[in-house]
C-alpha cells in the first residue's frame, strides 16, 4: 500500500514529495494516520541542507516529527491507546534501559534517536510510532494545538525549569519557541515578561501573541534602559536563551540579579563568554533538551485548560501538497508556527 509522503531523497536543499510504502509497524508500535504536521526549525535546516543536516540526516528519509493523527493499527497489547484514538507524540525515542531511563530521567537518555531525524518521521500519510511515545489527546484541546505540543513542550520545559511566579523574567530570542515560553511565563505568575530580538516584525507577532510582553529591539535599545523604565533595580531573576546567540545569552548574564537562574535552549553559542561575570554574580545554567516525558506534556495540557492561549502562534495552514510555501515561509522568519494539512 502507497501513501504520500515528503522525502528528503538527494544530498541536497528542498525536500520531494513522493509515494513511498506504509511502514509496516512492529509490536509495541501503532500505525497512526496522519491529520496535521508542522514545520520546524529542524526541518528547515535539513531542507536547506545545512552542515548539521549534512552530518546528520541519512538520505533518502521521510523528515518531520510535530503531529497529530489517529490510530489505525496497533502491534501487542497497550492498556492506554485504541484504534481510533487522537494522539500526538514525543519526538524523541529513548533507549529506557540507561541510567536515565531507568530512574525515570528520560529526556536525559544518551541514546536518544530523533523521529524524522534518525528514522523515518512523519511527514506522511501514515507513521509508526512507538507507543511508549504516544499522547492522548482531549477533546477539549484543540487539534491543531496538538500539532504544535513539540515546540511548546521545548517553550514549556525552558520556561518552567525555574519557579517563574512574582519574577522578572528575560527571554532573549522572539521565535515561536521564544513566544510561547513568554505566554507561558506570563501564565505562571510572572510579573514583568520582557523578550529581545533584532526583527521589528517578531517583536511585534510577540505582542500579538502574548498579552502585556515587554519587547525590545536590542539594535535600538539598551536592556537596562527597559529595566529603569519598568522600575526595576536589580536585575532580572529568571533568564530564557532562545536565540542560540553568544552575543544575546552575555546580555544576559549582564542583566541578570547576583544569583539569578538561566534556562538555556538556543543552540549555536560558540563565541567567548563572560564566565568571569556570570560566576562573580552566582548565577545557575541549566542546559534544556526537548522535554520531560511525559511530565511537560501534562503541563501543556493543564496550562490550556486553565487558560494558556497560543493559538495565535500558528499563523499559517496549508495543504501538504504546498509544502514549498510553506518552507518559503519559515525561511523569510515572517511567520509563526505552519500547520500541514494531510486530510485535504
Amino acid at each position: 500500500m502507497k501513501m504520500d509522503a515528503l522525502v528528503k531523497r538527494y544530498n541536497e536543499r528542498g525536500l520531494w514529495l513522493e509515494q513511498a510504502e506504509v511502514p509496516a509497524i512492529k509490536e509495541g508500535e501503532a500505525l497512526v494516520k496522519i491529520r496535521k504536521t508542522a514545520i520546524c526549525g529542524t526541518d528547515v535546516h535539513i531542507y536547506e541542507w545545512n552542515q548539521w543536516a549534512q552530518d546528520t540526516i541519512k538520505t533518502p528519509m521521510i523528515i518531520g516529527h510535530e503531529f497529530v493523527g489517529e490510530i489505525v493499527e496497533i502491534k501487542g497489547n497497550s492498556p492506554v491507546f485504541k484504534v481510533g484514538d487522537l494522539v500526538s507524540g514525543e519526538g524523541h525515542i529513548v533507549c529506557g534501559h540507561c541510567r536515565n531511563c531507568m530512574e525515570g530521567r528520560r529526556h536525559f537518555c544518551p541514546n536518544t534517536k530523533g523521529i524524522g531525524v534518525n528514522r523515518d518521521g512523519i511527514f506522511a500519510e501514515y507513521a509508526a510510532i512507538p507507543l511508549t511515545n504516544l499522547w492522548k489527546c482531549e477533546k477539549d484541546i484543540p487539534e491543531d494545538l496538538y500539532a504544535i505540543f513539540d515546540p511548546l513542550g521545548n517553550a514549556t520545559h525552558t520556561a518552567l525549569a525555574f519557579p517563574v511566579l512574582g519574577e522578572d523574567v528575560l527571554i532573549t530570542g522572539a521565535g515561536p519557541i521564544g513566544v510561547m515560553a513568554a505566554a507561558i511565563c506570563k501564565h505562571a505568575g510572572a510579573r514583568h515578561v520582557v523578550i529581545t530580538n533584532r526583527s521589528d516584525w517578531r517583536l511585534d507577532f510577540a505582542k500579538q501573541v502574548v498579552s502585556g510582553v515587554v519587547t525590545v529591539n536590542t539594535k535600538t535599545t539598551d536592556v537596562k534602559d527597559v529595566m529603569k523604565e519598568l522600575g526595576m533595580t536589580e536585575g532580572f531573576g529568571v533568564g530564557l536563551e532562545m536565540s542560540g546567540s553568544t552575543g544575546a545569552l552575555n546580555q544576559m548574564i549582564d542583566n541578570m540579579i547576583n544569583g539569578g537562574k538561566i534556562a538555556l535552549l538556543g543552540l549555536g553559542i560558540n563565541g567567548p563568554i563572560a564566565w568571569d561575570k556570570f560566576i562573580f554574580s552566582g548565577l545557575t545554567l541549566q542546559g534544556i533538551y526537548g522535554r520531560k516525558m511525559f511530565d511537560t506534556w501534562r503541563q501543556m495540557s493543564t496550562m490550556i485548560q486553565s487558560g494558556l492561549d497560543v493559538s495565535k502562534i500558528i499563523t499559517h495552514r496549508l495543504p501538504y501538497t504546498e509544502f514549498e510555501k510553506g518552507f518559503e515561509l519559515m525561511e523569510s522568519k515572517k511567520s509563526g508556527k505552519i500547520i500541514l494539512d494531510w486530510t485535504k
